[in-house]
């Protein structure tokens, strides 16, 4: 059974009144507009949304990547707004794993050592069975000594995501993880992802634009605007799909509620 009550569980992380600005005057765009929100210890949340309701602007202020223009995020109980750089890059090492939309390989290094690669940077040893675990269910096996060039888009996809779990952070933040994967493959990754959630507790948030995908969650939180717009606890994809279809009818008759800018997305 998935348990969503927030009240009745730890805090993994938690967003207070978190604005995020982008550019002045005239050119001023609002991606996050007073969010507040909380993540339980050991859930699982997706987060979807319009094209450019500020869903990538949240992940990125929700995982220390970008500081918001005001409010306070906290993880595992700490503002990372009392961090300085090093203190902060050192808790994204060790506590926070994120999986790139851009992959964010390194093209010098094998797949072997692109997955290693946090846990050499953090001075510890890997866990042999918990790599060769992602390894085979993220399907890399055959793929270990290749260079990022030699393998497709869903590869490199596949390899972020199983350098973003082998470290074993306290909480995953994901962009669009399923994206440029086949649906078996897909389906595997969301499982694997499913499984950290439940066996290891970790705490797992997923920007997608897939309703199946949002289906493994627990919980499904939309957004239009840079606000929260609502969410569907026990998700179905059907009753996904058709909270998207009416947000999308929402932003068509509020269009002055729908800013974008550069590439679309924020």
């Amino acid at each position: 059974m998935h348990t969503t009550d927030n009240t009745r569980q730890a805090q993994a992380v938690r967003l207070d009144a978190v604005s995020k600005i982008y550019g002045r005057g005239d050119n001023e765009v609002a991606a996050l507009r007073d969010f507040t929100m909380s993540f339980a210890t050991g859930t699982f949340t997706a987060v979807m949304g319009p094209s450019g309701s500020g869903k990538s602007t949240f992940l990125h202020c929700a995982a220390g990547l970008v500081r918001p223009t005001s409010g306070t995020v906290t993880v595992g109980g700490t503002d990372l707004a009392g961090l300085d750089d090093v203190r902060l890059t050192r808790m994204r090492r060790d506590r926070i794993g994120f999986i790139f939309q851009s992959f964010n390989l390194l093209p010098s290094l094998t797949v072997r050592q692109n997955i290693l690669l946090p846990l050499q940077l953090a001075g510890a040893r890997p866990d042999k069975s918990l790599v060769q675990n992602v390894v085979r269910r993220v399907g890399l096996a055959e793929r270990l000594d290749h260079l990022p060039s030699q393998l497709s888009g869903g590869q490199q996809q596949r390899v972020a995501i199983a350098r973003a779990l082998v470290t074993r952070p306290a909480v995953v933040f994901a962009d669009e993880p399923t994206g440029a994967l086949d649906t078996r493959t897909a389906a595997a990754v969301l499982a694997l992802l499913r499984e950290s959630v439940n066996q290891a507790g970790q705490t797992l948030v997923m920007v997608t634009h897939d309703p199946v995908a949002a289906s493994y969650a627990d919980r499904v939180v939309f957004l239009a605007d840079g606000a929260f717009v609502g969410e569907l606890h026990r998700p179905t994809a059907d009753a996904v799909a058709a909270r998207m279809t009416r947000l999308g009818a929402w932003e068509d008759e509020n269009p002055q509620h729908a800013p974008t800018v550069a590439g679309g997305q924020y």
